[in-house]
């Protein structure tokens, strides 16, 4: 699992550690799947980029986006030590000023906050005209969304906080925000416990797909 906007400053600050060590160990290869997903869609995305829950920065520097918040202090550091840009914010707060960015990314990051339609609201506020927002999301539908699903109702200290959206409620608030789906891609077909070798993402929708990336164009006027 990757991406991180806990719903307190806490949460993600007590793991900060382990989280990281992820990527280099079990998780390096779906993060190495991932992030192939996200470089699909990065062609013609306008700058300056931001990432909405840029936790230790393992994505923004994989993509070069050059600006992270992020409300955990301790995954801050560790974004910073990778050359990002960090503010210790929330993605519901009115931190920067209109028309600031070309693209903000959230990637494993709504289903970690308090409230999807505000941050994607606040994501709208602070895009250009011609502005995009990224999500990469685990979809509740699929494998991956019903096995960190499972871990939730177990009781983890992270996932118990989680919550997994369907696809549909994911363009539900994308439409009330004030966003238009342009394109999707797909992959992490590998089922959880079995990923073996790198994926070629997808663009299409399938609920069999561990790892969905959505880019959705600002509507103006809104």
């Amino acid at each position: 699992m990757t991406g991180s906007m806990a719903d307190s400053n806490s949460l993600f600050d007590d793991v900060a550690s382990e989280y990281d060590a992820w990527f280099e160990g079990e998780g390096k290869l779906i993060f190495d799947i991932e992030a192939s997903a996200l470089r699909r869609v990065l062609p013609r995305l306008l700058r300056p980029w931001l990432e909405v829950g840029v936790g230790s920065g393992r994505f923004a520097q994989a993509l070069g986006i050059e600006i992270g918040i992020d409300p955990s202090t301790r995954l801050l550091e560790m974004a910073r030590g990778r050359g990002i840009t960090v503010f210790p914010v929330r993605g519901e707060e009115s931190f920067f000023d209109e028309d600031t960015f070309g693209t903000v990314f959230l990637i494993v990051t709504l289903c970690f906050v308090d409230s999807p339609l505000r941050v994607l609201k606040e994501a709208h506020r602070i895009l250009k005209t011609e502005g995009k927002v990224v999500l990469g999301l685990v979809l509740r539908e699929s494998p991956w969304g019903q096995f960190y699903r499972a871990k939730k109702e177990a009781g983890h200290r992270l996932y118990r906080h989680a919550t997994f959206y369907r696809y549909l409620e994911v363009d539900k608030y994308l439409k009330h925000a004030g966003f238009a789906v342009e394109k999707i891609v797909t992959t992490l077909f590998q089922k959880p416990g079995e990923v073996t070798e790198i994926e070629t993402p997808q663009e299409c929708s399938s609920p069999e797909a561990g790892f969905t990336v959505i880019v959705a164009s600002k509507i103006t006027g809104r």
